[in-house]
């Protein structure tokens, strides 16, 4: 199998190559993917980097609906398009912390009567977390020390996160910006699962479908992380949609209406550079770095968390991406300090490359003001990766 031409079919799936220039912010979600929300500026360059799409119109979609932040697969926090919400909602889990509460001796009885006065207590006008509190009296509770200890403090997140996973309320940004985690929260009427009815089978083919459709070929292993499901559930949900391999003895499945068009797909001439960020779908949803790799660059250091790494080694981008027709080519950072971002490249710099840099970097500056890869990333935390970036490692 040709790696280069691989390369540049997911970055065309991805919609890298500017084919989805001029089409809406939903519209590049249901093309592309959910994009990973953690408190970053992920969605953002997701939008922009495929669809020039600016912040001022990034928010007015979320306002409109059009888009929204949902817990989804793995129960993980996705920007879904309005399409799409039934199925995020129905093929997230709400599960993971209740599972904390219970040996703090919660009940699901306890949650159920807090979720109940939630839904009373909201309208129309969003309230934030305390002001939820106040209105639903003693119905949560403090989980203590021993609750801090587990991340846990009170009762109302469990509430929240359930109702949310349930389609009964949604949460509203303070500011109306996907790239920080203060909410209010809001009941959400008409509920987005009403007449959902989906059996779970259904859902995963469903998940299924739309995974191999933006990020195939891929693998078994590479959907069983995107969706959560163990083997058996992932190679069912598989199953009804008839994927092919891309070549003989090769694990990596397509769909069927893709095989043809793959076939005929050249590797386009002209560069196609695109600043991305540390979360984004092209490497996130396979999660398969050393894929997006050229052979040249396997042994290259790049800094990590706690030091130095081979970048083939590395899972997941350890900064934010510069690609080129799907070839990981440069990383990069945001410097608020120099109001400039801070870059390394894998192959020699150019005109090309360096204007692709300037006009994320007038995105970045004119438009965020920052470009944190989560929520707890600060300007601080990532001065390391700034300067190894700057010394070219």
């Amino acid at each position: 199998m040709n790696a280069e031409k691989l390369r540049a079919w997911w970055s065309h799936r991805q919609g890298l190559d500017g084919a989805l220039r001029g089409k809406s912010a939903a519209a590049i979600l249901a093309d592309t993917g959910w994009a990973r929300s953690v408190g970053g500026v992920g969605p953002y360059l997701t939008l922009f980097s495929r669809g020039e799409i600016s912040r001022e119109a990034a928010d007015a979609a979320v306002a409109k609906l059009e888009i929204h932040e949902l817990p989804a697969a793995r129960g993980c926090t996705y920007v879904v398009p309005s399409s799409d919400f039934a199925l995020a909602l129905a093929a997230g889990s709400s599960d993971g912390e209740m599972k904390t509460a219970y040996k703090l001796g919660v009940t699901d009885e306890e949650i159920d009567k807090l979720c109940d006065a939630v839904v009373k207590a909201l309208g129309k006008t969003p309230l934030d977390p305390d002001e939820i509190r106040a209105a639903t009296g003693n119905a949560s509770r403090s989980l203590g020390d021993e609750g801090k200890k587990k991340g846990l403090t009170t009762t109302l997140p469990l509430a929240l996160g359930k109702l949310q996973a349930m389609g009964e309320i949604r949460r509203v940004p303070v500011n109306g910006r996907l790239d920080q985690q203060r909410y209010k929260y809001v009941a959400w009427r008409p509920n987005p699962l009403r007449g959902f009815r989906m059996t779970p089978e259904e859902i995963s083919v469903e998940l299924a479908r739309r995974y191999f459709r933006w990020i195939g070929p891929a693998t078994v292993a590479e959907f069983q992380w995107f969706s959560a499901l163990g083997v058996k559930a992932a190679k069912a949900a598989m199953e009804p949609l008839k994927l092919e391999p891309i070549a003989k003895d090769d694990p990596r499945m397509m769909l069927p209406g893709d095989r043809e068009k793959f076939e005929a797909f050249v590797i386009p001439k002209q560069a196609q550079y695109s600043l991305v960020s540390s979360l984004d779908g092209l490497s996130l949803l396979r999660r398969d770095l050393k894929g997006l790799l050229d052979s040249a660059d396997a042994a290259r250091s790049v800094y990590v968390e706690k030091g130095f790494m081979r970048v083939a080694e590395v899972a997941d981008l350890p900064s934010h991406a510069i690609f080129d027709r799907g070839r990981l080519v440069g990383l990069w950072e945001y410097d608020t300090v120099k109001a400039a971002i801070a870059w390394t490249a894998f192959i020699p710099k150019n005109k090309d490359l360096v204007k692709a840099v300037a006009e994320t970097e007038a995105y970045v500056h004119d438009q965020l003001g920052d470009a944190r890869s989560f929520s707890l990333d600060s300007p601080k935390s990532r001065a390391p990766r700034i300067d190894a970036l700057r010394k070219g490692a």
